[in-house]
């Protein structure tokens, strides 16, 4: 995955990035850690700027936080609670959970839609409450970026400057 992730950035720089993180929110298994240590290296070594680096992944991520966003908008709890029922058992998922995370949800959403940009995983998959719960849009987008923005920016200046230790 390192070399796939390597040559996407290599071949395609700006592009590259924004489509691999995009990927990363929308697919979560891929480590955006991984994209953002690639990017910060190869600010160290290419023409590539680290500014615009971390507002690309930022970018990438709010088009992949805003189709899960979607996705939530599509799904309801019932939708959702049906799903559980016939494949939750594969996927280690109870109902119970599902109305857990509602009322987790319900009581800290903006709080869990920030910090949750800073989770692995959670990074991605916080969007679809949000779109479940209703949450007004402006205000997901607002907390996405904010998150996604500090996120981003911490990962990729943090290992460019690493690496320009190292270097």
């Amino acid at each position: 995955m390192e070399q796939w992730i390597q040559q996407i950035i290599e071949q395609f720089g700006y592009l590259g990035v924004m489509f691999l993180i995009f990927i990363e929110n929308v697919f979560p298994p891929i480590p955006s850690e991984l994209i953002l240590i690639f990017g910060g290296f190869f600010t160290t070594t290419t023409t590539l700027n680290p500014l615009w680096m971390i507002v690309v992944a930022t970018v990438g991520a709010l088009l992949g936080a805003v189709v899960l966003y979607g996705i939530g908008l599509l799904l309801d709890r019932e939708r959702l609670e049906s799903f559980i029922t016939r494949y939750g058992k594969r996927l280690y998922l109870k109902i119970e959970d599902v109305r857990m995370a509602d009322r987790w949800f319900d009581r800290f959403g903006p709080k869990l839609v920030f910090f949750g940009r800073f989770v692995p995983v959670v990074r991605s998959l916080i969007s679809i409450p949000a779109g479940m719960s209703n949450m007004p849009f402006l205000q997901f987008i607002v907390l996405t970026t904010c998150g996604t923005l500090i996120w981003n920016a911490g990962r990729s200046f943090g290992i460019r400057y690493l690496f320009l230790l190292v270097l």
